[in-house]
């Protein structure tokens, strides 16, 4: 299905809408998974492919945080989701985040692989030093160097094949990946650890607990400071890397239903 020239995937529940927002050089592929497991049979789920990703066309304008979080608030208006739960995944959650101030009535917010950055400058402690990131800044891709960007966003010791993730990066428009590099370089990104700080709804952040690219101990220091943090602090998945969508959806989605059957 397509609207707001996004292509998306729906799942069969009628409950309260959920928006999954992919990351970087993947698509609404990822979320396969949830989408047909009770908990899409339970809610609504809504996963668009974002622009230059997935069945999407590819922008004529350029790619950055800001036309993203444009494109997700549309997104919501268009399929009457404006009241969903928002659950973004590494960029998408980046984009959750700072598309918060355009979605005002979302019911709450759900990040994972996603550190809330002040800026370019907090990127050193946020994420771990793992040499497969700068594929995700890098234009044009070659199958290896997709295949260990795929890899790395799974357990170490993960049995699943990232064959599909590899497929995902290939298609991507490598100009999303180096506008993203652009846009990083010059510091054209929002202070997400301010809105954070300043969500009116409930903020849920979850950590696959053999994330390869993400540190925990950042996401830790954050959590005092946030108001609205569900239970107070970061939740853990066990077992899994940086998409528990793809490695433990039935571990996710426990702590999406526990998360949404709580808000208002």
């Amino acid at each position: 299905m397509t609207t707001h020239q996004l292509a998306y995937r729906e799942s069969t529940g009628q409950g309260r809408p959920v928006i999954l927002v992919h990351g970087n050089s993947s698509s609404s592929r990822t979320w396969q998974r949830l989408l047909d497991s009770p908990f899409g049979q339970r809610y609504r789920c809504l996963a668009p492919d974002l622009p230059g990703h997935g069945k999407s066309p590819r922008s004529t304008d350029g790619y950055s945080i800001s036309g993203y979080t444009h494109a997700l608030a549309a997104f919501a208006r268009d399929t009457g989701a404006r009241d969903a739960l928002i659950v973004g995944w590494s960029l998408g959650g980046h984009i959750a985040l700072e598309a918060a101030p355009e979605l005002p009535d979302a019911a709450g917010f759900a990040i994972f692989g996603t550190p809330p950055l002040t800026g370019p400058e907090a990127m050193s402690s946020a994420f771990l030093p793992h040499p497969a990131l700068a594929v995700g800044f890098s234009a044009e891709v070659g199958p290896q160097e997709a295949h260990a960007y795929a890899a790395a966003q799974l357990s170490p010791d993960s049995p699943l094949s990232p064959a599909s993730a590899v497929a995902d990066i290939l298609a991507t428009d490598p100009a999303a990946r180096s506008d993203l590099a652009a846009a990083l370089a010059s510091g054209a990104i929002a202070d997400e650890l301010a809105i954070a700080r300043t969500l009116r709804q409930p903020l849920a952040i979850l950590h696959g607990d053999e994330d390869q690219l993400i540190s925990l101990p950042y996401l830790r220091s954050l959590a005092p400071s946030l108001p609205t943090l569900w239970r107070h602090e970061i939740q853990l998945i066990p077992g899994v890397g940086h998409c528990p969508q793809e490695e433990r959806p039935e571990a996710l989605a426990a702590l999406l239903t526990k998360f949404v059957t709580g808000l208002a």
